[in-house]
């Protein structure tokens, strides 16, 4: 076999992508330790954490609980099934949409992304930590790149 891929890159380690995908996938393993004895998936623990944040006097929709996570809407709701089967949300009818849900963390939810909330922050201040003095450029640069990605879709 001959030839080289066609890349503009001299060596794996300087594309972007890839180092993102590498260390992405490293992250993901950690939480995933991290939130097995809580009984959580990663995806279960993002949506019952941000509804927990985004649930206060106003009725979330899984919509804006979608929008804010940054998931698929019906990957979302397959979610959103189990949590309600394990008792940790309620989907109730939306008070001024007919056609929409709102979503309630029940208390037992709450306690329990009170408690995966913490084991998590932790788990990434170790992961981080690499970083040092640099973590605040290196939020801002990923927010820069969240941003950038959504304004494209």
């Amino acid at each position: 076999m001959t030839g080289r891929l066609a890349t503009e890159f001299d060596a794996a380690e300087q594309s972007p992508g890839l180092l993102l995908w590498q260390v992405t996938n490293r992250w993901q393993a950690a939480q995933r330790a991290t939130l097995k004895p809580f009984g959580l998936t990663h995806v279960q623990f993002v949506l019952l954490v941000s509804l927990t944040w985004l649930h206060s006097t106003e009725p979330v929709t899984q919509r804006e609980l979608s929008e804010h996570a940054a998931t698929d809407p019906m990957m979302t709701s397959q979610v959103l099934r189990t949590l309600e089967n394990n008792g940790l949300i309620r989907r109730l009818p939306h008070p001024r949409d007919a056609r929409a849900r709102a979503l309630e963390v029940t208390a037992e939810g709450r306690a329990l992304a009170n408690r995966a909330v913490v084991a998590v922050e932790s788990c990434d201040r170790t992961f981080f930590a690499a970083l040092g003095d640099r973590k605040p450029g290196f939020v801002a640069a990923l927010a820069r790149l969240g941003n950038a990605a959504t304004r494209r879709a």
